[in-house]
């Protein structure tokens, strides 16, 4: 036989971005493995540029960034960083994103404006990506965006163990905090032995971002615990209006459970001076040690759900097998 003929061996390389470098550290603990070093800095203009320290060439590599403020810049690092390495010869490029940015603007609402989500993934495309690995997209139409596998992963199992140990002896009842989320509130309910929905009936000025207006609660709530589930807090003006909706209709209290913590603003100092019980988030984006140490808010850890997605792609595994075939 012509030719040479080789056993290769895949080789998985984990890479990451500045923006939020403990999650970084976690998921290279959970996977075994080092963040493979890397040189960034800015220009005196503020262009971005990166250099990694060692040989990609034919490796499986992960690139992990959550898009947290500033957004844009760390999404051009991110872009940046898979650029460099579909130039060096990797031989497949995941992006890791904890955070999709621009996730909210999924469609248009009026005429002349962008999608702005549908721009992330050509973006990422264009810059050399194969696949995407996202956490609990704002919805789940943004999969379709990316020409080329997209692995979408669901914090639920996380929060809803948490939520289950803590509050589970109590008479629990699910809440979205509009009717667009229904869907996701009912796999809540499932993973919590089956406790009522009920949902908030909300309208949204479309012209002034971050507010909104709960109107009334539709589905029994009195005397329940009322788990206020939602995709990510982000000023907290439209969980604390849930929550006051929800007391007003009787609840015995509420839990807010959200994997994105954007908190943005004051939206810290709003939730803890909030009704709420408890606040339960994940760490898909850094936190301040300040926030952290607010007796309201909880953060659990995502790295174990990421780095398992990470493993399950490397080894031709299967990602939906991890939230029971609905993801």
């Amino acid at each position: 036989m012509t030719g040479i003929v080789r056993t290769t061996q895949k080789n998985l390389m984990l890479f990451a971005g500045r923006a939020h470098p403990a999650l970084a550290a976690e998921v290279a603990d959970a996977l075994e493995s080092d963040i493979v070093p890397m040189q960034a800095h800015e220009f005196a203009n503020s262009e971005i540029f990166v250099r990694f320290d060692e040989s990609v060439r034919g490796c499986d590599a992960f690139v992990l960034q959550s898009h947290t403020a500033p957004v844009n810049e760390w999404i051009m690092e991110h872009l940046i960083m898979v650029d460099a390495l579909k130039r060096a010869s990797a031989k497949r490029i995941t992006v890791v994103l904890p955070f999709y940015g621009y996730a909210r603007q999924d469609k248009k609402h009026r005429g002349r404006e962008p999608i702005s989500a549908r721009l992330m993934a050509d973006l990422f495309k264009t810059a050399g990506a194969d696949r995407l690995m996202a956490v609990d997209l704002h919805t789940a139409q943004i999969q379709g965006f990316f020409d080329g596998p997209v692995d979408h992963l669901m914090a639920l199992p996380i929060l809803t163990d948490y939520v289950w140990d803590n509050y589970g002896s109590e008479h629990l009842a699910v809440v979205s905090p509009d009717a667009g989320r229904i869907k996701v509130a009912e796999q809540w309910s499932r993973r919590l032995r089956g406790a009522p929905l009920a949902f908030i009936h909300k309208t949204r000025d479309t012209t002034r971002p971050n507010q909104s207006v709960a109107n009334r609660v539709v589905g029994e709530v009195s005397g329940r615990t009322c788990v206020l589930v939602d995709d990510m807090i982000d000023s907290g003006g439209t969980i604390c209006q849930a929550a006051d909706a929800l007391m007003a209709e009787g609840a015995a209290s509420v839990v807010v459970a959200a994997t994105h913590a954007i908190f943005s603003g004051s939206a810290v100092h709003k939730l803890s001076d909030s009704v709420a019980r408890e606040i339960v988030v994940t760490n898909t984006l850094p936190q301040t040690d300040e926030t952290r140490a607010m007796p309201k808010i909880t953060e659990l850890s995502i790295a174990p759900l990421i780095s398992r997605a990470i493993r399950a792609v490397f080894e031709d595994g299967s990602v939906t097998d991890m939230f029971d075939g609905q993801a």
